[in-house]
């Protein structure tokens, strides 16, 4: 099957994290999208809700979403959530799988700076989603690897991994840490966060 993997600490997911995912599923005509929640994120001190609080509001998700499914290799581990880590052993579990990287452009940018960046290429493909306000300088490396790369959705590739597809997506410009700025304020934000998202957050009293 062709997977999108989309990684994160879903501090709360949100629908700026959905819509995307969604997107790259339909453009790229892949078979599911794996959410997977990171338990301790390498370029992050902290996160503010528990592993278990992040885990069950993606599970709801989930279960509103068939596309989506649940990916509990990160949450589960007690080191830091390195992707070609990850990758890796995906591709050692599932080899049938063609796997696809789904990241935002300010990641992209940031990717050198990543652990091991370069074996990426060499475990799946990039799904590449523009984010307001994020442009790649010219002569950057990633403007080299991205030159290199660049694959037309409509290719038919043969290989399983080392392409970036670029992806047109329904941006939402907000964070998780603007959202839980202003559920700090009770602020309305019915149109970022799923119903169900914003069911479990007052139930459970987060980020309050």
């Amino acid at each position: 099957m062709r997977i999108g993997i989309l990684g994160g600490t879903f501090d709360p997911i949100h629908l700026g994290h959905i819509n995307p995912a969604l997107d790259v599923k339909q453009q790229l005509n892949l078979d599911q999208i794996w959410l997977m929640p990171n338990h301790i994120p390498p370029h992050k001190n902290t996160t503010m809700v528990s592993s278990f609080h992040r885990i069950e509001m993606v599970k709801l998700v989930c279960q509103h979403y068939s596309d989506f499914q649940l990916c509990d290799i990160e949450i589960k581990r007690d080191t830091p959530s390195y992707s070609v880590t990850t990758l890796t052993l995906l591709t050692q579990q599932y080899p049938e799988h063609e796997f696809f990287f789904i990241m935002g452009m300010d990641s992209f940018i940031q990717l050198p700076l990543w652990y091991q960046w370069q074996s990426l290429f060499s475990l799946c493909h990039i799904a590449l989603c523009q984010r307001p306000g994020w442009k790649l300088e010219e002569h950057s490396e990633m403007a080299k690897q991205l030159l290199f790369r660049h694959a037309s959705i409509n290719d038919n590739h043969q290989i399983k991994h080392g392409k970036i597809f670029s992806v047109n997506s329904q941006l939402i410009d907000i964070s998780s840490t603007e959202i839980r700025q202003r559920l700090h304020q009770h602020t309305d934000l019915q149109s970022v966060l799923h119903p169900s998202t914003r069911n479990y957050i007052e139930q459970h009293h987060l980020y309050r």
